[in-house]
C-alpha cells in the first residue's frame, strides 16, 4: 500500500509509516485527527494504443489528474520533473526515477479506439514498496464518453489509495440562473460533477426550485410556479418527459425528496395557512400526513436506510433541526447552538447531516452528528445554502449567493473538515444542487 496517505478529521484516512514497518500483512489504515499533507502522484499522458487515440489518451490522463488534484487529498509532480517516460503500457517500471522525484503513486495507462468504442486500461503502482496497487482495470464505453472512461479512472485511483467510494462519476442537478436580481431567470439544468457535459431540462418560462435525484439517478423531482402556485413535478432524465404530482386545490406543495427506495416522496404541504410534512406514493399518489403542529415544517430529507427523517421547524420558536420516524410521531431536536437551522440533508453514510445556519448576520455550511453533537461550520459567507452531499460522503456541494443589487449565486464545494473550499465551473450563475449517485 502506499505509505503516506492524507488525513482529514471526521474519518479521513491516514497510514502511519511506523506502523507500516512493523507489520508483516497489509498496510492497516488508521482514523486520526486533521492534518492534510497531499499525496504526490505522477500520471504520465496515456499511451495511445491505435491510430486515432493519441490526443484522446493525453485528454484522459489531464481529467484523471484534474479529478484527484480537485479532491485536496493529492498533489500532482509536473511531467517537467520526469526523470522516466512511459512509452509502453507493459513495460517494467523504474521504481528508482519515480521514487528520486518523491512520486508515491504512478498512474499509468492505455487508450485504444475502434469505430465508436473506446477502451482505456490503467495501473496504479506504489513507487516506494515497488508494486502495483490492485490488478490493472479496463473500461470500454463510446467515444463521446471519454470523460466518463475518466472519471471511473480516477475513482478507483481515489479508492485504493484512501479506502473510500469515489465521486468522479456522477453529475449535478441544479438551477441554472441567468439575469438581474430583480428578474432572475432560472431553468433545471444537469453537468458532470465537475462542470462538464451541461444539458437543459426545462425552459425559463417559469420558476423551478429544488431539483433532487432520485437513487437511481434516472429522475429528478423539481418544484415549479408554472400554474402559479408551487407545484411538485417528476422529470425522466433521458426522455425529458415529466409529470406532476397531484395536490388538492387550494394548497401548495414543495420541498420534495426521494425515499431510498425511490417509490415514495417527502415533501411540505401548505394548506389552510399551515404547512406540515407528508408522503407520497408515486405510483398510486395516495399521501400520508406524517406531522400536525400550528409549526411551518419542511426540507425533509430520509436517512440511508429509510427509517427516519431530518426536517427543519420553528416549532419551538425558531428555525431549528429535528429527527423523527420515517412514519411519523414523536420528533426530537437535535440543533442547540445560536441561530437558525435549515435544509438539513442525511449524509449518504448515514453518520452526519449537512445544513444551512444563519446566525449575526451570516450564512454558513454546516455538519452535525445525530444526536447535534459535533457541530461543525464550514463556510461562512453572506448567504451560503442548500448543502447537497457528494455520493461517498466525503464533499459537500452548496450554494454561495453575493451581497447587492448586482450580486450574483454559483456553486462551490467543500470537505467536511471545511478544507478545499473552491467554485465549481458553471457556464451560468448556479443555486440548490442536487448530487447524483454514482453513475452505472
Amino acid at each position: 500500500m502506499i505509505l503516506r496517505v492524507v488525513s482529514i478529521c471526521l474519518a479521513l484516512i491516514c497510514a502511519v509509516a511506523g506502523t507500516a514497518q512493523a507489520q508483516q500483512g497489509p498496510l492497516r489504515i488508521e482514523i486520526t485527527e486533521g492534518v492534510i499533507e497531499p499525496l504526490p502522484f505522477a500520471v504520465p499522458s496515456f499511451q495511445p494504443e491505435s491510430g486515432d487515440a493519441g490526443q484522446m489518451a493525453v485528454d484522459l490522463a489531464r481529467v484523471v489528474s484534474e479529478d484527484l488534484v480537485g479532491s485536496g487529498l493529492f498533489r500532482e509532480i509536473p511531467a517537467s520533473a520526469f526523470i522516466s517516460t512511459v512509452s509502453d503500457f507493459n513495460a517494467p517500471v523504474q521504481y528508482a526515477d519515480w521514487k528520486a522525484i518523491n512520486a508515491q503513486a504512478l498512474i499509468t495507462g492505455a487508450v485504444s479506439v475502434s469505430g465508436n468504442t473506446l477502451n482505456v486500461k490503467f495501473r496504479l503502482y506504489d513507487v516506494f514498496s515497488g508494486a502495483e496497487l490492485g490488478s490493472g482495470l479496463q473500461f470500454s464505453g463510446t467515444v463521446d464518453g471519454w470523460r466518463r472512461m475518466a472519471h471511473k479512472v480516477s475513482d478507483a485511483v481515489y479508492s485504493r489509495i484512501t479506502g473510500e467510494g469515489g465521486y468522479f462519476d456522477s453529475r449535478v442537478v441544479y438551477v441554472s440562473e441567468t439575469g438581474p436580481k430583480d428578474n432572475r431567470q432560472k431553468r433545471l439544468a444537469v453537468m458532470d460533477y465537475d462542470g462538464a457535459n451541461v444539458r437543459y431540462l426545462t425552459d425559463s418560462a417559469s420558476i423551478v426550485l429544488a431539483p433532487r435525484f432520485s437513487p437511481t439517478g434516472d429522475r429528478i423531482l423539481y418544484t415549479s410556479y408554472e400554474s402559479g402556485f408551487p407545484r411538485i413535478y417528476v422529470l425522466d432524465i433521458g426522455s425529458v418527459q415529466r409529470r406532476v404530482l397531484e395536490s388538492a386545490d387550494g394548497t401548495m406543495s414543495f420541498a420534495p425528496r426521494f425515499s431510498p427506495s425511490g417509490n415514495t416522496v417527502i415533501y411540505s404541504l401548505t394548506q389552510g395557512g399551515n404547512t406540515d410534512i407528508y408522503t407520497m406514493d408515486i405510483g398510486s399518489g395516495q399521501s400520508v400526513r406524517l406531522t400536525n403542529t400550528p409549526a411551518i415544517e419542511t426540507a425533509p430529507s430520509y436517512s440511508p436506510d429509510g427509517s427516519r427523517i431530518v426536517f427543519e421547524s420553528d416549532r419551538s420558536g425558531s428555525q431549528q433541526l429535528y429527527v423523527m420516524s420515517a412514519s411519523g410521531g414523536e420528533a426530537q431536536r437535535i440543533s442547540f447552538g445560536e441561530g437558525r437551522y435549515g435544509t438539513p440533508v442525511w449524509s449518504p453514510r448515514g453518520d452526519l447531516v449537512a445544513f444551512t445556519k444563519q446566525n449575526k448576520g451570516r450564512f454558513h455550511i454546516g455538519v452535525m452528528r445525530l444526536d447535534g453533537s459535533e457541530e461543525r461550520l464550514l463556510t461562512a459567507s453572506f448567504l451560503d445554502e442548500g448543502p447537497t452531499w457528494a455520493p461517498n460522503g466525503r464533499v459537500i456541494m452548496f450554494a454561495r449567493e453575493t451581497q447587492g443589487t448586482g450580486g450574483s449565486s454559483s456553486l462551490y464545494s467543500v470537505d467536511i473538515s471545511g478544507r478545499n473550499l473552491k467554485p465549481v465551473r458553471t457556464q451560468e450563475g448556479g443555486s440548490d444542487p442536487s448530487w447524483s449517485p454514482l453513475q452505472n
